[in-house]
């Protein structure tokens, strides 16, 4: 089948509502959407979780199941509406024209079939291409993914590859029949911060190579500065703003729009001086919109019988490359205005180390064979030699990815594990081979844990406030149920939630709240360290803030030990006093935040930061991409654990960084860096991101 040929725009949505059909009635969930797609255009879809970017998406795929249905506009793809398209046109057209990638890539592959053949059914089906024809195809196509041995790639099956690798092989699979338009929905949100910075550079690329059209779908407005031509930010199933990156980016025009931008962590940002600020309010379910303006009820320009009255169009900006607003008040609101400042805060002195981690070793012997526990023994060296102090009221976080070792250590600290060797103490306890059930109720209380899912730490079949207070009950708080009682009512001010959520389940609430709620118990105790293994990935932007801030408030006046373990360096920039970055095991650097976010770094440090999606204009940064993917901990590189991927490596003369661990040295107070590099490499390094203002 030929391709039609088309000089117009790609992708055209006009005046688009789509709804489900539920047993509760109809459910609006987007409502009078526009945008266009010019060819190989890439246009950035932005909002929070519910806004209706997927469902947009789905919209142009015709795959909205049984329950939606397209209620108004259209939806045209060259020129032809889709809504007008037969079962078999669309079929066609779909993974040959308009090609999608998920979020979760092994959603799209077969797990019984070989990346080969799973690939070669692309053009055999859409094009009716021989078998050996396709095999060429395929085997190109992964060559310009940039998969390492293309040919072990199509023998493999998916559970054989990375996480990162599947998602590139799912890209391959989009790209085979050379689509026009690619809808790419979150596909970076599950990999590492170096993963996804070589998929955002891959997929750049092959915008340009193939001058495909797309439609870049995600919640991250740093990526999508990084990869889009335009974007069209959406809140509550509405367009309310859309126009070129720089346009929305420094000119913005919807308080809402405001409103993303100045709850995330920018280069600047300080957590006493210029705290983050999180939009007020929750954000609307489909059946609860307000009248007139979605947002109103959570503008800080709202007014009464104007914002609240009819439907509130899209209006263009004068001047503007197709910059549009649907903010009746845009012409009269100061956009230069800073927001009135959050309340500033001192700068919280820390106090004496409550937290000792000294040459911890944690192994894990596993069975060359998973399913006999007959063979050979293999060892995982999940934490080798980690030491760390960290400070009443300090801050101390803990970065790398997956796989490096950062959980495994907040596992040994709560004594989920024990240690293979070396010292944990805790206040001049030791605690590092005492498992939690052998633990005193005290210590156990004293090391408490916020975990990255929400979701899954609360019972679904119990109240909010009986739930807290089980807690309160395992570290013998109080001398009655009423005691309990008053101080579980104390937790949910503290948390800043009102007391009416006791009586609640944990369905009835948001992510954010179901957060607060883990932040509540594990404050529950009194403890004197709390670890945060990722509390606030999981959650959308502006509520992010708003959990972060919570965070600082509580430490700031209980004086808790915080480690906060992140893969995030935005955040980390931005709340934490000290940063330790791992890799392999190992910690490559460590020192006060300012040390290591500024020359000298170790170059996996260096190749972090340059990974950072950052949504500023005005910032300039070095482009790192690193080769390959984490060496396994069970097989691990000899010498250096990051020699395999370090992008410096050609600068240490001889094999040094193949044959020798690198020795752990001090650059400056404090700061310590695990390299081979010499002093003038490291003397001659240049910061990674630069302000424009700084120039």
């Amino acid at each position: 089948m030929t391709k039609w040929e088309y000089d117009g725009p790609i992708l055209e949505i006009e005046n688009l509502s789509i709804s489900f059909f539920t047993r509760a009635g109809e459910i609006p969930a987007v409502m009078d959407f526009s945008c266009v797609v010019q060819p190989g255009e890439a246009m950035g879809l932005v909002g929070e979780s519910g806004c209706g970017k997927s469902t947009v998406a789905l919209g142009v795929m015709q795959d909205l199941g049984k329950n939606g249905k397209i209620v108004g506009g259209s939806i045209k793809f060259k020129g032809r509406d889709l809504n007008a398209m037969s079962e078999e046109e669309l079929r066609d057209l779909r993974g040959s024209e308009i090609a999608m990638i998920y979020q979760e890539p092994m959603a799209s592959l077969n797990p019984a079939m070989k990346i080969g053949r799973q690939l070669m059914e692309v053009p055999m089906i859409h094009e009716g291409m021989d078998k050996d024809k396709a095999y060429a195809l395929a085997l190109e196509v992964v060559e310009s993914v940039r998969l390492p041995d293309p040919k072990r790639m199509l023998n493999s099956f998916p559970h054989q590859l990375s996480g990162g690798q599947q998602q590139r092989i799912v890209i391959a699979m989009a790209l085979m029949s050379k689509p026009s338009l690619l809808i790419l929905d979150e596909p970076t949100t599950a990999l590492d911060v170096t993963v996804e910075a070589g998929i955002v550079d891959l997929v750049k690329n092959l915008g340009e190579k193939y001058g495909t059209s797309m439609l870049f779908i995600s919640h991250n407005l740093g990526l999508v500065l990084e990869t889009c031509d335009r974007l069209c930010v959406m809140y509550s199933g509405e367009a309310v703003e859309t126009g070129s990156i720089a346009d929305v980016f420094d000119k913005m025009r919807h308080p809402y729009t405001q409103g993303l931008f100045r709850s995330i962590p920018l280069p600047g940002a300080d957590k006493n001086a210029r705290p983050l600020i999180a939009i007020p309010g929750n954000f609307p379910l489909p059946h609860e919109r307000p009248p007139g303006c979605n947002f109103g009820p959570r503008c800080d320009y709202y007014q009464e019988g104007r914002c609240n009255v009819g439907e509130i169009p899209m209006a263009p900006i004068e001047g503007d490359d197709r910059h549009d607003s649907r903010c009746l008040r845009f012409t009269e609101i100061d956009w230069n205005a800073q927001p009135e400042a959050a309340d500033k805060t001192k700068k919280t002195e820390a106090g004496d180390v409550v937290l000792r981690v000294d040459d911890l070793k944690k192994y894990y012997e596993v069975s060359a064979s998973a399913l006999f526990s007959a063979g050979e023994k293999r060892v995982v060296k999940a934490n080798e030699s980690v030491s760390l102090d960290a400070r009443e009221a300090e801050t101390l976080a803990i970065v790398g990815e997956s796989g490096c070792g950062k959980s495994t250590l907040a596992k040994v600290l709560l004594g989920l594990e024990t240690a293979t060797s070396g010292d944990v103490l805790l206040e001049n306890k030791a605690i590092g081979d005492t498992q939690i059930e052998k633990r005193d109720t005290r210590t156990v209380a004293d090391i408490q844990m916020v975990f990255q899912n929400p979701f899954d730490t609360l019972n679904p079949s119990h109240t909010i406030g009986n739930q807290i207070i089980r807690v309160l009950e395992k570290f013998k708080f109080g001398n009655s149920q009423a005691e309990r009682e008053q101080k579980m009512l104390e937790l949910l001010d503290l948390v800043k939630l009102p007391r009416a959520f006791a009586q609640r389940k944990p369905r009835q609430l948001s992510g954010g709240q179901k957060q607060r709620i883990g932040i509540a118990r594990a404050f529950a105790g009194g403890p004197k360290v709390v670890v945060a293994d990722e509390p606030v990935s999981a959650l959308d932007v502006s509520v992010q803030a708003a959990v972060t801030e919570l965070l600082m408030d509580i430490q700031r006046e209980s004086r808790t030990t915080m480690l906060f373990i992140s893969h995030d360096l935005s955040i980390v920039r931005y709340l934490s006093d000290r940063v330790m970055v791992m890799y392999l095991g190992h910690v490559v650097e460590s020192g006060t935040t300012e040390q290591v976010f500024s020359p000298p770094y170790h170059p996996y440090t260096e190749a972090l930061l340059s990974a950072v999606p950052i949504a500023d204009t005005s910032v300039a940064k070095k482009h790192i991409v690193l080769d390959g993917d984490i060496p396994s901990a069970m097989n691990p590189p000899t010498g250096c654990p990051f020699q395999t991927r370090c992008h410096r490596k050609k600068d240490v003369p001889g094999t040094l960084c193949e044959t020798e661990v690198p020795p752990l040295r001090t650059l400056g107070d404090q700061h310590q860096i695990k390299c081979h590099l010499s002093q003038e490499e490291f003397d001659g390094m240049e910061p990674v991101i630069v302000l424009a203002a700084a120039e």
